[in-house]
């Protein structure tokens, strides 16, 4: 029996965020904070190519353990399926298209810093309720997880946490549109080779 790399997206996304939060607890203590999140509003110095660079790469950077493990084991989940669906480098493109939106609009609406994959988590929630859409229609399981999910999160977004619900909101309706707008299906995924032989 083998072990195949079966999501190189998902995987390698998830190994990251894992490593870096591992340095940073280990060695590098700022790093997260330099590196994996975007500075809320009154903070963001355009001027700094770092600022412009966590507008990405916040999604990869995560508080705690804890933190991460929620994040992931959702994307560990269900994007080996999205992955398959809409293959690896148009999954990564949708990742990487939430994960700017939703630290710009961090950016313009919040003080608060933004980091995690929780964003991510919620496009590809909404996203896989697409997966067996035809057009001209609009699934049931769609409406009932936009309305469980993005309901939820609209009416925890008015107590006090620090939790950004407003990232899973925007993360919800990017992963509404890359659903009801998708792109062709059955694009490459990457093969890797395997690890071992068990």
């Amino acid at each position: 029996m083998k072990i195949k790399y079966n999501s190189p997206t998902v995987l390698t996304y998830a190994f990251l965020s894992a490593i870096v939060l591992l340095l940073t607890q280990l060695f590098f203590h700022s790093m997260t904070r330099n590196w994996f999140m975007v500075p809320g509003r009154g903070t963001f110095d355009p001027s700094r190519i770092r600022h412009w660079i966590n507008l990405f790469t916040h999604i990869i950077g995560h508080a705690n353990w804890s933190h991460l493990i929620n994040n992931f084991a959702f994307i560990l989940l269900i994007g080996p399926m999205l992955e398959l669906t809409y293959g690896s480098l148009k999954l990564l493109l949708m990742i990487g298209i939430t994960a700017l939106i939703t630290g710009v609009m961090n950016v313009f609406l919040f003080r608060t810093a933004l980091l995690g994959a929780s964003g991510v988590v919620f496009m590809m929630i909404l996203l896989s309720s697409f997966t067996n859409f035809t057009e001209g229609e609009i699934p049931l399981t769609f409406i009932l997880i936009l309305a469980l999910y993005l309901g939820r999160e609209l009416f925890n977004s008015f107590s006090e946490n620090n939790v950004s619900e407003f990232a899973h909101i925007v993360g919800g309706l990017c992963g509404s549109l890359f659903g009801y707008f998708r792109p062709s299906k059955r694009g490459p995924v990457m093969r890797e080779p395997v690890l071992e032989e068990l």
